[in-house]
């Protein structure tokens, strides 16, 4: 398998392990996603749906990430749990 093949779906297997971070530390937190949404300043749960399963390619960026961990008062190690795997 190529190099570029290889990392491309590590980069989608590791976007699809933080959105099952998320969702998982939203749940445990008691939030639905329409008031993590809401909380975040947005109207609907368009993005957070998605991003929690990578559908369509969206993903939580750098911002997402800190206010969830702000909003759901959990720390970046959390989200980010189990994601070295996808870099070896």
């Amino acid at each position: 398998m190529g190099t570029d093949i290889k990392n491309n779906q590590n980069l989608e297997l590791f976007y699809k392990k933080i959105g099952d971070n998320v969702k998982k530390l939203r749940i445990q937190r008691g939030f639905s996603q329409l008031k993590l949404a809401n909380a975040m300043g947005y109207d609907s749960v368009g993005h957070i749906a998605k991003a929690e399963i990578y559908k369509y390619g969206k993903k939580f960026n750098l911002e997402h990430l800190f206010k969830i961990c702000l909003i759901l008062k959990v720390s970046m190690i959390e989200v980010f749990e189990g994601t070295d795997e996808f870099l070896e």
